[in-house]
């Protein structure tokens, strides 16, 4: 099978004068190769694509794939996440991972939680500062949580983000609104454990691959998993796979979001607790980093006894099992 790889390289947009932290959801060259040597090894042809404008001049040129393995994040707009599906949608090509409304809706926090409220499924309150005049509406306890609508990587997350008093959420909210060019998602703080769920599959086949709690060490800023501890996280992160009553409770949780949400072949649900223990979902993401070693799903994969290949493996055979009906070219894997 001919699987093209469609991605965003950070040290792209940082030679076209970008920042570190404006292209940290980016991907390094190592994980383009990871993924590319596990498909091979599975027997697949590649085809490296790139980003969204890379993929516009192939389909404009009549390139095709039977499949392509998309962890294209994109780089403007609340939709950007959605543009490289929504254009392999208009011309008939399968991909890996979740469709355009799953993407744009997930990257945009407060609707995500406002559906998955919907589902019956616990978050923290919420609120959303769309400009300073929203900031005296926000009407939640404190203490308070604050971090960019639209943003992944703890992008914007800091010691600054939990907020103790209301002086403190204008100040945030208004660095942030500026900084960020967006609206604010304002959240009551959760105290308890933090944990990431990985999962693989989708609906009735999506299964957890593991529990990991997220502890943070004495080097690293603490209480809160910013920025700044997930880009040194070996120095400053300790991830244990969690285990016993704790661990089903996130994993249930998980799954109910990750159903619920109709998300695809594989990702992540973010999930913490509350001074009395209760968990309650914080984010999910459905467009997972994949580096064999720095990112949190292939971590958990590893730490239960996963090959690199094995995940890919699962991934991509979810996507196939999705699409091949009536889907041409897949029958030559």
């Amino acid at each position: 099978m001919l699987i093209g790889l469609t991605y965003d390289l950070r040290q792209d947009y940082l030679s076209e004068g970008y920042s570190e932290e404006e292209t940290a959801e980016f991907d390094r060259p190592d994980t383009i190769e990871a993924i590319e040597n596990a498909l091979r090894e599975l027997g697949h042809e590649t085809d490296r694509i790139g980003r969204v404008t890379s993929l516009v001049e192939r389909l404009s040129r009549g390139d095709r794939w039977d499949l392509v393995y998309n962890i294209a994040e994109g780089f403007r707009g609340i939709g950007r996440e959605a543009q490289v599906p929504a254009l392999l949608d208009a011309y008939d090509i399968p991909y890996t991972y979740s469709d355009p409304l799953v993407c744009a809706l997930s990257l945009h926090k407060g609707m995500t939680k406002r559906i998955v409220r919907d589902l019956g499924l616990p978050t923290p309150g919420f609120a959303e500062v769309s400009c300073p005049a929203d900031i005296e509406k926000v009407e939640l306890r404190y203490p308070l949580f604050a971090k960019p609508i639209a943003e992944g990587t703890s992008k914007g997350i800091t010691g600054r983000s939990k907020i103790e008093n209301p002086s403190q959420l204008r100040d945030v909210c208004r660095h942030l609104l500026h900084e960020f060019k967006q609206p604010v998602l304002v959240e009551e703080f959760l105290p308890g454990r933090e944990f990431t769920v990985g999962i693989v599959g989708t609906g009735d086949d999506a299964e957890v691959v593991a529990v990991m709690e997220v502890a943070l060490l004495s080097t690293a800023e603490q209480g809160v998993y910013t920025y700044l501890n997930k880009e040194q996280c070996e120095e400053r992160v300790k991830y244990t796979l969690a285990r016993g009553a704790i661990a089903d409770e996130a994993a249930a949780l998980a799954l109910g979001v990750w159903r619920g949400l109709n998300c695809r072949d594989g990702g992540r649900v973010d999930v913490r607790a509350d001074a009395q223990g209760r968990l309650s979902f914080i984010e999910v993401n459905p467009l997972p980093g994949i580096h064999p070693e720095h990112s949190d799903l292939p971590i958990m994969a590893t730490l239960v006894g996963w090959t690199y290949r094995q995940l890919i493996d699962r991934i991509v055979s979810s996507a196939i099992k999705r699409v091949r009906p009536g889907v041409r070219g897949l029958a030559r894997s």
